[in-house]
């Protein structure tokens, strides 16, 4: 059973993973909201959907229209995370309950940002819990890392170490009164308070798949025995992802250049529009990949050239082969497809894990990170022709994509999940 939020850049990888897993002799179902339904037919995967969750309040309340990115030192950072993670902990409980008993899952394969499974129904229920996270960058804590949330950089020298140890004081005296609503809930349940900090506690869970390389987390030794590289995370391709025609007469002999925002879109397209008016402006061809729920033409980009091709939505593997720079917020999926590919990329990171993906891009050398508050056209231009003018990047891009090609991706998590199966 895959218990995950209704959103697309959480819900893919768990997807591709279900896949695998069917293709194995096994059978999935999902639990999420009710609008992940139309994506999950198509697949021939049962729903049973949030009733005990209002999908729509939780949803506004993690993607607010804003140009602000959300991280932790917003000040109503803590206050999101209650109103949203926290507080829908109750009613994944309690949705959970009849499913546990009638479909009777083997394994729960929980997404880190849906907490019933791991806060309460691991221990109440019995049933094995593996975190199955979106994010390549593992969020367990450990004395190699920041906080995770801010981009801050790898604690290597004295200087970044006492800023890492500053922010984790400052985070834990920030967090007393949420963790004591956390221990609240499992106290409703029965169960004993939490030691440990909430992302510490997810490194307990008996599997903890990661969708990403060490090499692109900072070679971590600092990690439980749990947490598990699988490498980028690849659903099936359906039969609705042809390559648009105009795609295949594009010139080869001009830099192909990719620019997305992801897959949830609530704020103005700052680094589609600083694309389009920055590099859009240089001889190269540029695509622009704006999602299903935008239509190109209603994006009010500015001036727009003829080098400027755009779509709601391409198959990664159909344009990155010819591309030499990706620009992205930091969406797990765009990052590691780029890279799968050898493309180094350009990150304006936005909210939640995108700095951290952001920062370890960045240590590995394979790409730049702008600001979202600088996201100019002048700034992306700049940003374009240092990784075109500078063959460190590539080479970097093209090393890990050597390394991302030895990970299987959905069928090793799908051999993990079976082990854990077995094992219990």
């Amino acid at each position: 059973l895959f218990t995950v939020q209704p959103i697309l850049g959480h819900f893919y990888p768990q997807l591709a993973i279900a896949q695998a897993l069917v293709d194995r002799g096994h059978e999935c179902a999902f639990y999420s909201g009710g609008r992940m339904a139309k994506i999950l037919d198509g697949a021939g995967f049962q729903l049973f959907p949030f009733r005990n969750v209002d999908e729509d309040k939780l949803l506004n309340t993690l993607f607010p229209p804003q140009r602000e990115p959300m991280h932790p030192v917003r000040p109503n950072f803590l206050s999101v995370l209650k109103k949203s993670f926290l507080e829908a902990t109750t009613g994944q409980v309690e949705d959970l309950g009849p499913v546990l008993k009638e479909w009777r899952p083997d394994v729960i394969a929980c997404d880190p940002t849906v907490w019933g499974p791991i806060l309460v129904l691991r221990q109440k229920q019995g049933i094995p819990v593996a975190i199955s996270s979106f994010c390549p960058a593992c969020m367990v804590p450990g004395p190699e890392v920041a906080p995770f949330g801010l981009g801050l950089p790898r604690p290597r020298n004295l200087p970044t170490r006492l800023l890492a140890h500053a922010v984790t004081r400052g985070m834990d005296v920030a967090a007393w009164s949420f963790r004591r609503e956390l221990n609240s809930i499992r106290r409703r349940y029965g169960l004993p308070s939490l030691t440990m900090p909430f992302l510490e506690f997810t490194g307990t869970m008996p599997l903890y798949l990661v969708p990403s390389v060490p090499e692109l987390d900072y070679q971590r030794g600092d990690l439980p025995p749990s947490v598990r590289y699988v490498g980028p995370l690849v659903r099936k391709r359906g039969s609705q992802d042809d390559p648009p025609a105009w795609l295949a007469e594009l010139p080869r002999e001009r830099p192909w250049i990719y620019a997305t925002e992801g897959t949830v879109h609530v704020s103005e397209p700052i680094l589609l529009k600083s694309t389009v008016q920055g590099p859009g402006k240089l001889p190269m061809e540029v695509i622009l990949i704006t999602g299903d729920d935008r239509a190109p033409e209603e994006l009010n980009l500015g001036p727009v050239t003829p080098n400027v091709h755009a779509a709601r939505w391409i198959w990664p593997s159909d344009f990155l082969p010819h591309c030499k720079v990706a620009i992205t917020t930091g969406g797990p999926g765009s990052v590691l497809a780029a890279l799968s590919h050898g493309v180094p990329v350009i990150i304006v990171p936005t909210e939640w894990d995108k700095p951290e993906i952001a920062q370890r891009l960045v240590d590995a050398g394979a790409g730049l990170r702008i600001s979202p508050k600088n996201c100019t056209p002048g700034r992306m231009r700049a940003a374009v022709e240092q990784i075109l003018g500078d063959e460190s990047f590539p080479r970097n891009a093209r090393r890990l994509a050597k390394i991302l090609e030895n990970y299987s991706g959905a069928p090793r998590a799908a051999e993990l999940l079976e082990e854990l199966s077995e094992s219990n």
